[in-house]
């Protein structure tokens, strides 16, 4: 089962599975409004039982799109919740959540509930979400598809959990790796979107040029493999071939190393724990090459204390920063409010949020309520930059 089929991860998790179809075949696919040309291709291409559009698409210039969704034998289900459905649905043994943004939250924990492997590329779900992800998962269900979790995986098979130490987490440093603040106070959005590494959607991308998606990373490693915030050192590596790693308490690291490709961790959530075979090209020994590390510069790129201050907090709390996020990279984009306005607004909404009432019970309904408030309290504080 692939949510979010039509974007970066849901397109390359499909080009995964159609190499392997000794291993996989596709039971159901579910994707946005916004591309129903293109999911109605791979319905034809991967003809599953199962298609979900979590969107009304009632405009009559759709309607012969959203028909060919529907060939002899697959069942479609629309409407807001239909990635919930899907994710719930019998036919799916993993189900990849590539859906992006706090939308994901509910499919993950449908999947979660019955019983499947949770292939999560939906980082945001597990950060919104915290305990509620982390206590509805059984051990071994919930595998991680980001490169650097997914290194971070495959590094801690090297010794045992209480020989952790801490976890480094690289970063690219993104597009505007080594500029001061004040120079980041001019580029553009168009400047944001070309990432020196990896070919992402508009929202991760941008996340990745503030290091938001950094700090949200932070977030989902802790509660991922249960380290503290506060062991988990974020180091710049604009190679991005080093994807992340562990330091163990007799001094050794384990770093996992291969050229930027996607297809390697998502194949490797997907047969988790087994590897498939050639789903990437290894590392060229035969050529030479220099990887560089740095210290993050916390001044010009604040969002990774921003979110390591809102998961110390804990609660509802990273629900604001992610929501937060969301509504300023929009208006960074729309041209609102410039580039370091982004990571002004998430800290200007965090800080009200944490002097407020912050200590409601963590439960879906209080996680909801929070990326409302913090929606609003976004377009407030952007109001307040114009």
């Amino acid at each position: 089962m692939v949510l979010g089929s039509t974007g970066s991860i849901g397109r390359q998790a499909l080009e995964v599975i159609e190499a392997n179809p000794d291993r996989f075949c596709v039971v159901g696919l579910a994707a946005g409004g916004n591309h129903l040309e293109l999911l109605a291709e791979q319905v034809r291409r991967f003809q599953p039982t199962l298609v979900g559009v979590p969107t009304d698409n009632s405009d009559a210039a759709d309607r012969p799109v959203l028909d060919e969704l529907d060939p002899q034998g697959t069942v479609r289900i629309t409407g807001p919740n239909a990635n919930e459905e899907l994710a719930a649905m019998e036919d799916a043994d993993v189900v990849l959540n590539a859906i992006t943004g706090a939308a994901g939250l509910l499919a993950t924990l449908a999947a979660l509930k019955a019983g499947k492997t949770l292939a999560l590329a939906n980082k945001e779900s597990l950060v919104i979400g915290g305990a509620l992800v982390t206590q509805a998962a059984s051990p071994g269900q919930l595998v991680a598809v980001d490169s650097e979790h997914s290194a971070i995986a495959q590094a801690l098979r090297s010794g045992r959990a209480n020989e952790v130490r801490k976890v480094i987490l690289t970063a690219s440093g993104g597009p505007f790796r080594g500029m001061t603040r004040a120079q980041l106070a001019d580029v553009t959005p168009e400047q944001a979107m070309h990432h020196p590494t990896w070919n992402m959607g508009r929202v991760i991308t941008i996340n990745s040029a503030t290091l938001v998606n950094k700090g949200l990373e932070l977030l989902e490693a802790s509660l991922l493999y249960g380290v503290a915030l506060e062991d988990i050192e974020v180091v710049v590596h604009p190679q991005s071939v080093v994807h992340s790693g562990v330091e163990f308490n007799d001094g050794a690291t384990i770093l996992q190393a291969s050229p930027p490709d996607m297809k390697l961790p998502i194949g490797l959530a997907l047969a988790w724990p087994e590897r498939l075979a050639d789903v990437a090209r290894p590392c060229d020994w035969s050529v030479g090459a220099t990887w560089t590390f740095e210290p993050l510069d916390e001044q010009a790129f604040p969002a990774v204390n921003l979110a390591r201050r809102a998961g110390q907090s804990g609660g509802t709390a990273p629900a604001v920063f992610n929501a937060a996020n969301e509504v300023a990279v929009d208006a960074f984009c729309a041209g609102e409010i410039g580039f370091v306005g982004i990571t002004d607004v998430i800290a200007s909404v965090l800080e009200e949020h944490l002097s407020g009432n912050s200590g409601a019970e963590l439960t879906v309904e209080s996680v909801m309520e929070a990326d409302v408030w913090a929606r609003h309290a976004a377009r407030l504080s952007i109001s307040r930059l114009q």
